[in-house]
């Protein structure tokens, strides 16, 4: 796989800011999907995998709705978990997406 420069230069990762331990928060940003989709597809694999951990351990709790749409929720601990594998919410305008 390629440099995390590269794929900022390319528009497929952005840098999102800084966490309180002053690492870099990088998002892989939906162009991925098209100009580096060796990147969004191990992204893809690593976010499934880790949401599979954390329903396992029963952080992850998920409600459907009248119309079958799935609503993720995360406890304390399930937050804590999510932030030990990288996984970091971010807010987005709806124009961004």
């Amino acid at each position: 796989m390629k440099d995390i420069e590269y794929y900022i230069e390319i528009g497929a990762v952005s840098v999102e800011g800084i966490d309180e331990d002053g690492e870099f928060i990088f998002l892989i940003t939906e162009k991925a999907k098209d100009i580096a989709p060796e990147l969004w597809k191990a992204h893809t694999e690593y976010i499934d995998d880790a949401m599979l951990k954390l329903f396992e351990s029963g952080f992850l709790n998920v409600s459907y709705d009248e119309n079958l749409e799935a609503t993720f929720s995360l406890s304390p601990e399930g937050e804590e978990m999510a932030k030990t594998l990288g996984l970091v919410e971010m807010n987005q305008d709806e124009e961004d997406q």
